[in-house]
């Protein structure tokens, strides 16, 4: 194919065409209301968190600011999704343009990226509670937590920003269908009708810097955490130690485990069938939204304490009109 047939092709590949479920094209109706009834958990369930954290001021501490943190980050990643994807399964939309797609894929990283620093922010934050538990209030006051948030948004933001224009200096030929039902960075550039190497090598690095050192830095809080609590020498001081990990290390497991699972299929498990990659990749960017505040109303006694609260009281008024 010569140069010139080239951009004469990919000029006519103007917008990238997202994916559904492979073979069950005809229950997309069907399969919308649970992801619809997913979506609802998980914008409801964070702005709750949310609402619980702001209007309690016995929750404006350290462990529930990061808190509010994961619930924003959370709640973007439903919301850069939900378009596109509900409008592959309602009315079959399946055409998105190359701009859109860039701008979508960016948030979807950056979000996620974002959610691994806060996750790791939580990790120090357990690790001061319970290695420094004296000096927990000198070392996380709102202005380290505040640049904390700043730091971990402006590496997300700095390390995906060149993402899209990598992306958009390639013609794009051939089939443009996308695997997912939202656009992802190691999907779009597979389209490419170029070489992609500096995209999959940088891919690659944003990778380890982010997820890879993160989750290294997590494991090695927790190895310290883990010994100054078997160092405590009452059992029911360890258990209530550890019983303040519990949430952390669910939110850790939800985000980390279908990420990496993710990951390796599209790099090295190209022999996968295809339902597989459309089942983590949901898995992968609806999970965490939906359990993680599910996970922490359960586990964490003041949120719990102060959901019923609010719902006696909402009952309450309601029954006086």
């Amino acid at each position: 194919m010569t140069l010139g047939s080239l951009r004469n092709s990919s000029s006519m590949t103007s917008s990238f065409l997202l994916s559904g479920i492979p073979g069950l094209e005809h229950m997309h109706i069907w399969i919308s209301i649970p992801l619809c009834f997913m979506y609802l958990v998980s914008i409801l369930g964070n702005c709750t968190i949310l609402f619980i954290i702001k209007t309690e001021p016995s929750l404006h501490e350290p462990m529930y600011l990061f808190l509010s943190m994961l619930a924003l980050t959370d709640l973007g990643l439903s919301l850069c999704t939900l378009p596109t994807v509900l409008g592959i399964f309602w009315v079959g939309a399946r055409d998105i343009g190359h701009d859109a797609c860039f701008a979508q894929l960016f948030f979807i990283h950056c979000l996620s990226f974002l959610e691994s620093s806060v996750l790791l922010s939580m990790a120090f934050d357990r690790f001061v509670a319970i290695c420094r538990p004296l000096h927990y209030a000198s070392i996380l006051t709102n202005t380290v937590i505040g640049r904390i948030g700043l730091a971990s948004l402006g590496r997300s933001v700095a390390l995906i920003f060149p993402l899209p224009f990598m992306l958009k200096r390639f013609p794009y030929c051939g089939s443009p269908v996308l695997s997912h039902s939202y656009c992802l960075h190691q999907e779009v550039m597979k389209l490419a009708c170029a070489d992609i190497k500096a995209n999959s090598i940088y891919g690659m690095f944003v990778i380890v810097s982010t997820v890879g050192v993160d989750s290294l830095l997590i494991l090695f809080s927790y190895a310290l955490i883990l010994r100054t609590v078997l160092s405590i020498a009452s059992r029911a001081e360890r258990l209530k130690a550890l019983n303040t990990c519990v949430s952390h290390i669910c939110a850790v497991l939800l985000f980390y485990m279908p990420m990496i699972g993710l990951s390796v299929i599209h790099r090295f498990g190209k022999k996968a069938p295809h339902l597989v990659q459309v089942v983590m990749g949901f898995v992968y960017l609806l999970f965490p939204p939906v359990m993680n505040p599910i996970v922490y109303s359960v586990k964490t006694k003041q949120i719990r304490d102060r959901i019923l609260k609010t719902k006696f009281e909402f009952i309450i008024s309601a029954s006086s009109f």
